[in-house]
């Protein structure tokens, strides 16, 4: 069983997001590090990029702050060989992060840093069919994002999909309000009509009292902003605490 599959087997996934090098890579190395003993199954790590199109102000300040540190992919990369853990791990990462490093480099050093999939949020689905072929070449998952809006384009989308479904859970950037949960049940049942792998629901999920209504229909819940916000109060290990939190 490979470790996004591992992240849903009979469970509901936790699932954060932080972002590479923000406060610092030391922070980022010292957080990974300590996954194994904490309450989430699997973790998105952000690469810091200047024009972070869908995330909201608290992301994005915080890799306006990390590229101004001097953070960027082969730093990130070298911080991941340092990492242990039997948690899974996704990059999320804007494409021309992954243009500029080159596919092909990008894809192996991510494989060999034990990653288990990427999400690229501004690769649209119909550009995307040689990037994925090349993701199943490194045996990495291609994870697509599946949005409210998307409900017409979603059977295609869905067809090609691996590892697990984001569903998007609001129409703005990261950190904005959630969509109606009418709205986002219908979504869910949609994706699961065409699917058989583990959905989860990120954006506008917030609190311990979001993800328990995110986990009554879907399989799992995503915190992305509010785990950034931590990330810049509280060392690794009390933050980890905080973490715990937001999921019981």
């Amino acid at each position: 069983m490979d470790k996004i599959s591992a992240a849903f087997n009979g469970k509901k996934a936790n699932i954060g997001y932080i972002l590479a090098g923000y406060p610092s890579l030391e922070y980022t190395k010292e957080f990974l590090n300590l996954l194994d003993d904490s309450i989430l199954d699997l973790v998105e790590v952000g690469i810091p990029y200047s024009d972070p199109l869908a995330d909201g102000k608290v992301i994005a300040n915080a890799a306006f702050k990390a590229c101004e540190n001097g953070v960027n992919t082969t730093k990130v990369f070298n911080m991941l060989k340092e990492v242990k853990t039997k948690k899974a791990l996704v990059f999320l990462v804007y494409y021309n992060i992954i243009l500029t490093y080159g596919e092909d480099r990008f894809l192996q050093d991510s494989k060999d840093c034990g990653i288990s999939g990427i999400l690229v949020p501004d690769m649209p689905f119909e550009e995307s069919s040689k990037f994925a072929k090349k993701c199943e070449e490194y045996s990495i998952s291609l994870i697509r994002l599946i949005a409210p809006t998307s409900t017409k384009r979603s059977k295609e989308i869905l067809s090609k999909a691996n590892g697990f479904i984001y569903a998007v859970g609001s129409l703005g950037v990261t950190g904005g309000e959630q969509s109606s949960i009418d709205r986002l049940k219908d979504m869910i049942k949609t994706i699961k009509d065409n699917t058989t792998l583990p959905v989860a629901i990120g954006f506008g999920v917030k609190n311990a009292s979001d993800v328990k209504k995110v986990k009554e229909y879907a399989d799992g819940a995503i915190i992305g902003t509010k785990i950034v916000e931590i990330t810049s109060e509280f060392d690794p290990q009390t933050a980890h605490k905080k973490i715990k939190e937001l999921f019981e």
